[in-house]
C-alpha cells in the first residue's frame, strides 16, 4: 500500500467515526436536556414542532461543545481498531514511523479546526440567537426587562450617560441624562443635559436629544438653554452596543464582541473577562488538532481493549482538559494572567504534553 492510498485510507476511516461520534454525542446530549426540560415545554403547551425547532437551533452549540471529544475518540477508535489487526505492526514493519502516521490525522484535524472557527463566527451566533428567541416567547424565558431598563453608560472618560429605557425596536431611549465633567477634574460637573427621549439617526450616525434642557455649570454661576431637538454628537455608543447588554459572550460573533470590548475600554471599564472569552473563540477549535497528539499515540499499540475503555479514555482526556480550561479561566477573569495566556495556556500545556506522548511512543 502506497503512503497516498494509505492516506486515503486512514482519512475516510477517520472521518467516519468522527461523523458517527458527533451524531452520537449530539443525539446523547439532546435527550438529557430534553429530559431535563421537558416539564417546561409541556407547561408552556410548546408543539413537537416547535420543540424540534428549538433544538435545532441549539445543536450548532452542542457540535460546537464536543467535536473535540468526537476527535479524540474517532483517534482511539480508529487507531486501535488498525492496531488490533496488526494493520499498525505492518505499517511500521514497510519504515513509515509514528510522525508519518499522524498526518492524515492531524490534516482532518486542520480541515475541522477551520471549519470550528468558521462555524463560531457566522452559525453559533445566530442560532443561538434564534434559541433564545423561542426562550423568550414561547418559554417565557429571559422576559423582556432587565437590560432595557436604568441603563447606565460611561460614554468617555468624562461622559456618563443614563437612560430610563430603550425600546430596540424604534432605537429610542427614554428619560435620558447625559452628564459631562472637566477632564483636568473628573470630581467637576460642568455640563448637564435632560431630555425627554432620544432617538439615532441613522442617517447621520448621531443621537438625537427631544425635548431637552441644557444646563452649564462655571463655578457658581449655572446657564439654562432649552432645546427641541440636540444632535450629540460626542456620545460614541451606538443602539448595537446597548442591545449587546442582552447577550451574552458565547452569543456574539468576533467583531460584535470586539466591538463590545472597545466600548468597554472606553468606558474605563475592567474588560479581561471578556477579552478571555474573546481570545477563547480562536483557541477553543484548536482543541481537535491537540487532541490527535493524545488519540492516535494511545491507541497505537496493540492491547485487549474495547470500545467502552477507549470512550472511557477520550472522556477522561477531555474531561481534563475542560478542567484545565476552566481554571486558567479563573486566573484570566482575575487579571493575574493575560487574557491571551488565558485563553491558549491550556492548549499550549496540552500540546507540549501531546508531543511527549507522541515521543514517547516513537521510541
Amino acid at each position: 500500500m502506497t503512503l497516498k492510498k494509505l492516506d486515503l485510507y486512514i482519512i475516510k476511516q477517520f472521518v467516519s467515526v468522527i461523523l458517527f461520534a458527533l451524531l452520537v454525542f449530539a443525539a446523547i446530549f439532546i435527550l438529557v436536556d430534553l429530559m431535563e426540560h421537558l416539564d417546561n415545554f409541556i407547561d408552556h403547551h410548546v408543539g413537537i414542532t416547535l420543540i424540534a425547532k428549538y433544538y435545532l437551533f441549539f445543536t450548532p452549540e452542542i457540535l460546537k461543545l464536543i467535536t473535540p471529544v468526537a476527535v479524540l475518540l474517532a483517534c482511539l477508535f480508529t487507531t486501535g481498531r488498525m492496531s488490533n489487526q496488526n494493520e499498525i505492526i505492518i505499517i511500521k514493519s514497510s519504515g513509515v514511523d509514528i510522525y508519518r502516521i499522524l498526518v492524515p490525522f492531524l490534516l482532518v484535524s486542520a480541515v475541522l479546526c477551520a471549519v470550528m472557527i468558521y462555524f463560531n463566527e457566522w452559525i453559533v451566533p445566530k442560532a443561538n440567537h434564534e434559541k433564545f428567541r423561542i426562550e423568550k416567547i414561547y418559554l417565557q424565558e429571559h422576559l423582556e426587562g432587565w437590560w432595557k431598563y436604568n441603563i447606565f453608560m460611561l460614554d468617555s472618560r468624562d461622559r456618563i450617560v443614563s437612560i430610563g429605557y430603550f425600546d430596540d425596536a424604534t432605537n429610542t431611549a427614554s428619560k435620558v441624562s447625559v452628564q459631562e465633567f472637566a477632564d483636568t477634574n473628573l470630581t467637576y460637573l460642568v455640563k448637564r443635559y435632560d431630555a425627554q427621549s432620544m432617538t439615532y439617526d441613522s442617517t447621520s450616525h448621531e443621537w438625537i436629544l427631544r425635548n431637552v434642557i441644557e444646563r452649564a455649570f462655571d463655578g457658581p454661576k449655572e446657564v439654562f438653554n432649552s432645546y427641541t431637538s440636540l444632535p450629540m454628537k460626542q456620545i460614541s455608543f451606538k443602539p448595537a452596543d446597548l442591545q449587546q447588554k442582552e447577550l451574552n459572550p458565547n452569543d456574539m460573533n468576533y467583531d460584535q464582541l470586539r466591538r463590545f470590548i472597545e466600548l468597554q475600554k472606553n468606558s474605563g471599564n475592567d474588560v479581561s473577562r471578556y477579552e478571555v472569552d474573546y481570545y477563547s473563540k480562536v483557541s477553543y477549535p484548536f482543541a481537535a488538532l491537540i487532541v490527535v497528539f493524545f488519540g492516535v499515540p494511545l491507541s497505537a499499540r496493540k492491547k485487549r481493549s474495547g470500545l467502552a475503555l477507549e470512550f472511557g479514555v477520550s472522556i477522561l482526556i477531555s474531561f481534563i482538559y475542560l478542567l484545565f480550561i476552566k481554571i486558567s479561566q479563573v486566573l484570566g477573569y482575575d487579571g493575574i494572567v493575560s487574557p491571551l495566556l488565558t485563553a491558549w495556556l491550556a492548549n499550549i500545556v496540552f500540546f507540549a504534553a501531546g508531543l511527549y506522548n507522541t515521543a514517547k511512543v516513537a521510541r
